[in-house]
């Protein structure tokens, strides 16, 4: 019979840092976990990614191997190079629920191959707030019937590969103006709100099987004052009671400051058992084992005073090892090229007439706000698609800091100019930058990779891309040097 402390450890998911699993992963495997997290630090190819997990597999046959695939911002596989696929808001701006199963298919297919059985996505969020500083382009859009019927056919697509899928952030992040890595979001919707909304997108997944849903950091007023990741109402009053959900539930990462600044992580690991969550993610900001064992030993401390019941944790690892006896990815060598089928049918053009191909090599003008957490340094803009296309193109990034474009129109004269930009709205200093681009040179091309809402002032050409993923880059660079087909 497992000791307290296996049972505990069988409830974590943590990172590590390397290309191979360091020997606490693997001793640790070997004993009472069940599963770990990868993030970009530990994939340098898709060869090396198949080589650790079989690694990983090798001290567990069972083991949970979760990783961060949403495509579009979001991606992990390709977290060097960007995204092979576009993310949920181009797919929602299509509205084809057949391609979406399609893309979520593929990149199940992806996950298979290299020995991941465990995608956290998707996103199962409403973007109702337009502001929002952590869900954007990675919702299906703010329309809760479109996101529900986009969230249970990406279900569909990633679970015919075996590899599980995780509908999040639970009950909802899209009505938010804090991004929960660095803040507590809290939603003032009453409970009618919330059943058409924010709801809709998960009761839209559990109908579709999903095996898992990640909880979020937000208060959600209408269940009380406590995080929904730690709270009872939330996690087994409303998902497990009356939505009927009995699959596996994932804490979102527990070192986020949403909870771990109030409460600390390995309290907030503590607190999310008692209220009825399964998994404990750690995110990327913790790793090594010492964190692992002081979450371990929260844990073991909170059974032995009567916090935490042996029966809950023992129902925890029995829903872990029962996704995990779900979880069997099927060999894959398909490769696809779904997703830049995809990113072209999501970019629209107005102005113009639909008309932008460029006259010469561009000055490419990228406006590059800091990337949230959730997201990381993963490459976007239209630097590289374009200078691929054209050697000749010069690139020029702008930062906050940058306040004088006059240099930069100097050395553009005569050259057309493509200003890239994502979110305007929240940045208001970007906007600036770009009206003044946008007012010295009118014939601007300006090419918008965010959530849709502000455009620069007097803009008479704009190509929305409904994303900043490789293949919404590419996509967009195709219109812009039609004669040069991408293969």
């Amino acid at each position: 019979m497992p000791s307290i402390a296996d049972l505990a450890d069988a409830c974590l998911l943590p990172p590590f840092v390397g290309l191979t699993a360091p020997e606490w992963v693997l001793r640790r495997l070997e004993g009472g976990m069940r599963g770990v997290t990868l993030f970009g630090r530990n994939i340098e190819s898709r060869e090396q990614v198949a080589a650790l997990t079989a690694q990983l597999r090798a001290a567990r046959s069972d083991v949970l191997i979760a990783i961060d695939e949403e495509g579009g911002d979001v991606t992990r596989l390709e977290y060097h190079v960007g995204s092979s696929y576009p993310g949920n808001y181009a797919l929602g701006v299509i509205d084809d629920v057949d391609l979406t199963r399609a893309v979520a298919a593929s990149i199940g297919a992806d996950l298979a191959m290299v020995g991941i059985n465990f995608d956290l996505a998707p996103v199962a969020d409403v973007n109702s707030n337009p502001l929002n500083p952590v869900i954007g382009v990675r919702s299906f859009g703010s329309d809760a019937a479109l996101v529900g019927r986009h969230v249970a056919a990406y279900v569909e697509g990633l679970q015919s590969h075996r590899v599980i899928a995780c509908a999040k952030h639970f009950p909802g992040h899209g009505d938010t103006t804090v991004d929960s890595h660095i803040g507590l979001p809290h939603v003032s919707a009453g409970r009618a709100e919330l059943d058409e909304v924010a709801l809709l997108p998960f009761r839209a997944a559990i109908a579709a099987g999903v095996q898992s849903i990640m909880t979020a950091h937000i208060v959600m007023s209408a269940f009380g004052d406590e995080p929904a990741t730690v709270s009872a109402s939330v996690l087994t009053g409303l998902l497990r009671k009356e939505l009927a959900y009995d699959g596996l539930v994932i804490t979102d990462a527990v070192d986020m400051a949403a909870v771990a600044d109030a409460i600390g992580t390995p309290e907030a690991a503590v607190r999310a058992l008692i209220a009825g969550a399964d998994a404990i993610c750690v995110g990327g900001g913790e790793t090594g084992e010492e964190i692992v064992t002081e979450i371990r030993d929260a844990i073991v401390d909170a059974v032995l005073d009567g916090r935490l019941s042996q029966e809950r944790l023992t129902e925890a690892v029995g829903r872990i090892e029962r996704a995990a006896s779900w979880a069997a990815p099927a060999d894959s060598d398909a490769v696809s090229d779904i997703g830049l089928v995809a990113a072209r049918r999501a970019v629209s053009v107005a102005g113009a007439d639909g008309a932008v191909s460029l006259s010469g090599p561009a000055v490419v003008v990228e406006i590059r706000p800091v990337a949230n957490i959730a997201v990381g340094t993963v490459p976007w803009g239209m630097a590289d698609a374009l200078s691929t296309r054209d050697p000749a193109t010069s690139v020029v990034g702008l930062s906050e800091h940058d306040v004088d474009v006059s240099a930069i129109l100097a050395s553009a004269d005569g050259r057309p100019i493509v200003l890239v930009f994502r979110d305007l709205a929240r940045y208001p200093w970007a906007l600036a930058l770009a009206d003044a681009i946008v007012l010295a040179r009118p014939d601007t091309i300006s090419v918008d990779m965010g959530w849709p809402g502000q455009l620069p002032n007097g803009a008479q050409v704009v190509i929305s891309a409904h994303g900043g993923g490789r293949v919404n880059a590419i996509a967009v660079a195709e219109l812009l040097h039609p004669q040069l087909v991408t293969t």
